[in-house]
């Protein structure tokens, strides 16, 4: 067994319904059921787009650390039990999360209606590091002020424009928090340009540090 080192600050976290844990975690026995159902809910989680589906080979044994028939054993175990609802079409099948909208997309495809979403090919989503990290890397030191000044970016803005706020900071030689709040604001009130020029640094930093924002030019 390897040394696990912990869980950071800056990693990103997975919503759990609450009745896995009032009724599912008491009643899964089976650990090939378990990974499958904590797999499956993790990947939903994160999938984009309507068609919110796994098929058998999207549960990996490197992913899972199941067999392949560990993984059959899991899944057949998860619909019996209706945590996971099974759905197929012609030579196609899908797995689909017992919720309403999961069941409403089940039957969806077991009609045919989602046939060609479902041929898209799905990837586990990728690690993507969240504001705090961002911020670590890019700019300075995490202190308790800066992560109360980030909490609070994250209810006003998206993880994205955080995140590109940042990035011109740094083409900008201004790895301060303010001078990212400041772009920040002015998108929320002036409305982001989204035909900006990413490559061009230089129009970037008059557009960012022009009138009322220009305090914010100075490093903290």
């Amino acid at each position: 067994m390897s040394n696990f080192k912990g869980f950071t600050d800056s990693e990103t976290f997975t919503q759990l319904p609450d009745s896995f844990f009032h009724r599912l975690l008491n009643e899964i026995e089976d650990i090939a059921e378990l990974k499958v159902t904590l797999y499956f809910l993790w990947r939903v989680e994160h999938t984009e787009g309507p068609f919110r589906a796994l098929c058998e080979t999207d549960f990996s044994q490197k992913d899972v650390g199941l067999s392949a028939d560990e993984v059959r054993r899991g899944l057949e175990k998860s619909a019996q039990r209706g945590s996971i609802l099974r759905s197929e079409y012609e030579a196609d099948v899908f797995y689909f999360l017992n919720s309403p909208r999961g069941r409403a997309a089940a039957e969806a495809f077991a009609k045919g209606q989602w046939r060609e979403s479902a041929r898209i090919l799905s990837a586990p989503p990728l690690e993507r590091p969240n504001v705090f990290k961002l911020y670590e890397e890019n700019i300075g030191p995490l202190t308790p002020l800066i992560a109360d000044a980030l909490k609070d970016a994250e209810e006003l803005y998206t993880d994205e424009w955080i995140a590109e706020a940042i990035e011109i900071a740094v083409k900008n030689n201004k790895r301060n928090w303010k001078y990212c709040e400041a772009i920040l604001k002015r998108w929320k009130e002036k409305g982001k340009d989204e035909r900006k020029d990413q490559q061009n640094a230089g129009k970037d930093f008059e557009r960012y540090t022009e009138g009322e924002f220009s305090e914010y030019l100075k490093h903290d």
